[in-house]
């Protein structure tokens, strides 16, 4: 459903380089915050059942049973024929992993979460990574540094910045380890309200001061993925998984943000991402 049949209006919308953004209403950005806490509870529902031996579909379910008890759907869902509820990415796998049934989790394990939900219209994205039992030193370094560059770059979803104020931010954090990482260059965030994917294309690298403005009522999703090894991905044949070149492994993980004038608004963290920006010394509306 539209935002204009939900709401009887047409979303603001920004021409920025000859491309349209949607810029919301605070009551707008309150219905996304719905989406977005539906969202966090389901994926705090499938971390929980995360164990060796369940499978990618038992996951699967479990996202979508939440959902739809929330009173939402699922984003994913049928997504240019996708079909899960979720994105269960292991391992090599950086993103669009297909959910499936006969596919069992094992120790050691690394699985990317990728859920979204639409409440009333309005949508929510989000991902982690997890490993299945205690993480290796390597695995427990590469999510540690993916999820700081990506909270490094919320902590830039200042009103005033620009876009690659963000970009810079998640790559300087990469960058900064001892380790060489690799930043997956051919996929990155996204503007997101009414669908799921809008304009901006958000980066995660570039150099500062670029791209549109931040403004109050622009919402993004902010998703690094990093790999051990090379950033080069290929396809496979089902159309969707993506997965590391060189057989590295990866982690992917991903907010959705609102920019507000009292600071970025983390539409799909539990708190708001109080805890998660409070290191960059940046405190965000709740």
């Amino acid at each position: 459903m539209s935002a204009a049949g939900i709401l009887g209006r047409l979303p603001l919308l920004a021409k920025w380089s000859g491309r349209m953004i949607q810029i919301k209403t605070p009551h707008e950005l309150e219905l996304m915050r719905a989406a977005g806490l539906v969202v966090a509870g389901a994926i705090a529902a499938v971390r929980a059942a995360v164990r060796p031996g369940v499978t990618t579909g038992e996951l699967d379910a479990i996202a979508e049973d939440h959902i739809r008890g929330a009173g939402a759907v699922p984003s994913f869902l049928g997504y240019h024929g996708f079909t899960g509820s979720i994105c269960a990415s292991i391992n090599d796998e950086v993103v669009h992993g297909i959910p499936d049934r006969s596919r069992a989790l094992a120790e050691g394990d690394n699985i990317s979460i990728d859920c979204g939900a639409i409440l009333h219209g309005w949508h929510g994205d989000s991902a982690v990574t997890v490993t299945v039992g205690p993480p290796s030193a390597e695995d427990a370094a590469l999510i540690d540094v993916t999820e700081r560059s990506m909270w490094a770059g919320l902590a830039k979803a200042l009103a005033g910045g620009r876009l690659t104020d963000i970009s810079h931010a998640v790559e300087q954090t990469i960058t900064a380890e001892h380790h060489a990482y690799g930043i997956v260059d051919h996929y990155g965030g996204h503007g997101i309200g009414t669908e799921m994917h809008q304009d901006p294309h958000v980066l995660n690298y570039g150099r500062p001061g670029r791209g549109p403005r931040l403004v109050p009522g622009l919402a993004l999703a902010i998703e690094p993925m990093v790999t051990v090894g090379d950033p080069a991905t290929v396809e496979l044949e089902d159309g969707w998984t993506v997965v590391t070149k060189d057989g590295s492994r990866a982690a992917h993980f991903e907010h959705t943000v609102a920019i507000t004038p009292e600071g970025p608004w983390v539409l799909t963290a539990e708190d708001g991402g109080v805890a998660g920006l409070a290191p960059f010394g940046v405190s965000p509306r709740t």
